[in-house]
């Protein structure tokens, strides 16, 4: 139905270039493309998993005794410190690899383990900084907000 309102004649229906097509764009709709924070997230989580992978396989070396004596307090216990390396590579590459899929719990997990990645590196502070950096900051692209949406609204 047109009519008059002034000089302009008023329409019911769409207008030419409204629609779906048309339409302006949504300032508020939530990101479908993968955000960079997670994607950094994703691969800092996938790195710290591979060196730990790392660490399990050269535990198994000669250098285990030495290793073993690190991570668990006593030479003989090699068995102990490669469960142990390969317990946190899963922790680490399980959430970063279901992060990119978008699964809620991954990123909760990855915030969980980079708390107490903290804590650990707040405890043992002058020689562990570069841990508790890549924690800190693993932690920081969890937290942020293009993140908190980009897990929030599927």
């Amino acid at each position: 139905m047109t009519g008059q309102r002034g000089d302009e004649p008023v329409r019911d229906g769409p207008g030419p270039y409204s629609g779906l097509f048309g339409a302006t764009p949504d300032t508020y709709s939530y990101p479908t493309a993968t955000p960079k924070q997670v994607t950094v997230a994703s691969v800092i989580a996938i790195g710290l998993g591979v060196l730990c992978l790392l660490v399990a396989a050269l535990t198994l070396t000669s250098a285990g005794d030495q290793i073993s004596e690190v991570l668990t307090g006593s030479s003989g216990n090699t068995p102990v410190a490669v469960a142990a390396t390969l317990v946190c590579a899963v922790v680490y590459l399980v959430p970063a690899l279901y992060l990119r899929k978008r699964r809620p719990w991954s990123r909760y997990v990855l915030i969980a383990v980079a708390a107490m990645g903290i804590a650990g590196g707040l405890m043992a502070l002058p020689s562990s900084l570069l841990g508790l950096a890549i924690h800190v900051t693993l932690l920081t692209l969890m937290l942020q907000r293009p993140t908190k949406l980009w897990f929030h609204h599927r």
